[in-house]
């Protein structure tokens, strides 16, 4: 195994409460390519919220044990890989069986994506930085080398030979794939996108449904996203651009700021962005609709980074996060309330549970919904 490889492995656990929080975010987002949610939707294995929790806990366990052991035949990490690449074969076969396409290439390399896009575009949103120099060049080599063990081609592998070339091709996928797939979501996104964090709430609380999907389209620059004052004024000005002259009072189509994806989108009614409506944070329409907690955790998500690129809040951060990764394979307290004890605990090389969950349109999530439970929304606020 490589020097590179290993600083990789030290590096993610110098960083690891914001890398690992990151990969959320971007499994929200992977939910907005058709092809892989038609896949993901066909498997049945994570349309509820108890087979989501199973899921995607399973997910992140395995990433963990890629960063917790050491990549040689017949180790732990090396079993997690080989299980993986053989889920998404047998994903592969089910789905093309039921006229749903298979796990192609570019399904899996947007995939990879998801886990390292976000921190290699935009580190300064999570406020990570090496600890020494070539920490990012070794993280790059990490997910190239973790792309190739699940089968992914080197063409089609995201992670190139630096990681220059890396985040160019990742600010392609951003611009191409990301942007367009995030404001126009193919039918059912919301409930899988919302099963996945309310299955996840379970071993991490401070997570809110509402908050996470409208910082995932923020992270992929969807128009109408915003949380700074730069954002606010750029966005703005590309309206002013678009308006051509005319009144300010006209709608521009949030579809004249996007590029054209590479793949058929659903065509999703026109959505209008008014100039003044970005006249501070407050009246922005995406924001505006947010109920309370949520705006309160975006809120703290900036105060987190602040503290998180000082010494003492990143070894705060990293310290809560490993000391959550013990509860999440040991003692998944919160999820023994609903799940029941025993049905809490996964191990990352036994199958998925099926379920027969009718999923919901988006529509349904769109429309006026009663509040969470208190002890929730309580919850919410103090984690």
């Amino acid at each position: 195994m490589s020097a590179k490889y290993c600083r990789a492995r030290r590096f993610y656990w110098d960083n690891c409460f914001q890398l690992t929080s990151s990969m959320l975010l971007g499994l929200v987002a992977v939910f907005a390519v058709p092809s892989i949610l038609r896949v993901l939707v066909s498997t049945r294995r994570s349309n509820s919220t108890f087979t989501a929790y199973k899921r995607y806990l399973s997910t992140l366990l395995h990433v963990v044990s890629w960063f917790e052991n050491e990549l040689t035949p017949g180790s732990i990490s090396w079993r997690s890989l080989l299980a993986v690449r053989t889920r998404h074969a047998k994903a592969s076969v089910s789905a093309n069986l039921k006229g749903q396409g298979i796990v192609s290439q570019r399904d899996l390399a947007l995939t990879q994506f998801g886990f390292v896009g976000f921190t290699i575009l935009k580190p300064e949103k999570f406020g990570l930085h090496e600890v020494e120099e070539g920490d990012w060049e070794a993280y790059n080599h990490f997910w190239s080398v973790v792309g190739s063990a699940i089968g992914l081609e080197d063409r089609y592998n995201i992670c190139r030979k630096n990681i220059q070339e890396t985040r160019e091709v990742c600010q392609i996928l951003l611009h191409r794939v990301w942007t367009p797939c995030l404001e126009n979501v193919p039918e059912y996104f919301e409930h899988m996108a919302r099963v996945l964090l309310d299955g996840l709430w379970c071993v991490n609380p401070t997570i809110h449904l509402d908050s996470m999907i409208y910082w995932t389209k923020y992270m992929c620059d969807v128009p109408g996203y915003v949380y700074t004052e730069a954002d606010r004024l750029k966005l703005q000005e590309r309206i002013r651009e678009q308006l051509k002259g005319r009144s300010e009072d006209t709608g521009v189509d949030s579809a004249s700021l996007i590029a054209k994806a590479p793949f058929e989108l659903p065509n999703n009614p026109p959505r209008l962005l008014y100039l003044h409506d970005y006249d501070k944070l407050e009246t922005v329409p995406a924001y505006k609709r947010l109920p309370f907690p949520a705006k309160y955790k975006i809120g703290l998500k900036a105060r987190i980074v602040a503290l998180y690129r000082t010494y003492l809040g990143r070894l705060y951060f990293n310290m809560q996060y490993r000391f959550s990764l013990l509860l999440m394979k040991y003692f998944p307290y919160m999820a023994f309330f609903r799940f029941g004890v025993f049905q809490s605990y996964v191990n990352i090389f036994v199958e998925d549970p099926i379920d027969n969950e009718e999923l919901k349109p988006n529509s349904y999530y769109y429309q006026p919904r009663p509040s969470p439970p208190l002890y929730k929304e309580i919850l919410s606020l103090i984690w």
